[in-house]
């Protein structure tokens, strides 16, 4: 099963070109949701104006090569590695979850366009990375979402409560799921179940890449440009312009001090 192309043996019932073009729709329902997700919640124009205003009130001025290097830093540590994240266990759960992730689509990617015929050689790798991404995606996802995830029940809320902001995780661990079990019941050869499972992994495909501007799938194309302004305005002194924070007044002695928040 882990070096079986799931996808070379569905072109039995369903052509190359169709898986091919349902793809090339999912990428474009991808592009189209973060356009307008961009218009409609203002982001790149709110990120651009709070860049702009931290340039003006920095008291140096940052070099290219220092941005560059910003740059690199910022790649290492906030993308690749997550190291804005305090808790390990979190930290953890996103790199399994970003990576599987990456692994999974890629290894899609690469089946159903290079080695989309049925009975067609795909090299063992790549079957490989798609189950290993697909089941990083599941334990990372399901840590999270069971036992890291933001104690709701303490704020007052049901454990069971759901809002837009979990239709990412939620969709992208179904997805993953279902194609583990897909493939498992493909490889033992039961066909209804098979179907069954297919559909459901088709469903949260298009659920996970077609409500991006539902979900906080946009906000990782943000985040690593967010992380950079923030380095750049540390660097030329706008950052230290900004007002205090929330537990300044325990600081000053202005009032009673408040806890910080703490992130599981």
């Amino acid at each position: 099963m882990l070096t079986t192309n799931p996808f070379s043996e569905l072109a039995v019932s369903i052509s190359p070109g169709t898986m091919q073009t349902f793809v090339v729709i999912m990428i474009l329902l991808v592009i189209g949701g973060t356009i307008f997700d961009v218009i409609h919640k203002k982001s790149a124009k709110y990120f651009f104006e709070n860049m702009k205003r931290a340039k003006s009130n920095g008291v140096k001025s940052v070099s290219g090569g220092e941005k560059m290097g910003i740059a690199v830093k910022t790649v290492a540590e906030d993308v690749l590695t997550s190291a804005e994240f305090c808790s390990t266990k979190r930290r953890i759960a996103h790199l399994l979850t970003m990576y599987g992730f990456i692994l999974f689509v890629v290894s899609t990617a690469v089946m159903i366009f290079s080695y989309p015929n049925a009975g067609s050689s795909t090299p063992q790798i790549w079957p490989a990375l798609w189950h290993i991404g697909a089941f990083a995606v599941c334990l990372g996802g399901y840590w999270f979402w069971f036992f890291i995830r933001v104690d709701v029940a303490a704020e007052g809320n049901s454990p069971f409560r759901l809002i837009k902001a979990d239709l990412f995780v939620l969709s992208l661990i179904a997805t993953t799921t279902f194609a583990l079990l897909w493939s498992i019941v493909q490889s033992s050869g039961h066909d209804v179940w098979g179907t069954i499972l297919f559909t459901l992994f088709i469903l949260s495909t298009m659920v996970l890449f077609g409500g991006v501007p539902w979900s906080k799938f946009a906000h990782m194309f943000f985040k690593p440009a967010a992380a950079f302004e923030k380095r750049v305005s540390v660097a030329d002194g706008s950052r230290n312009n900004l007002p205090p924070p929330a537990d300044a007044p325990a600081k000053f002695g202005l009032g009673i001090k408040r806890d910080l928040p703490r992130h599981y």
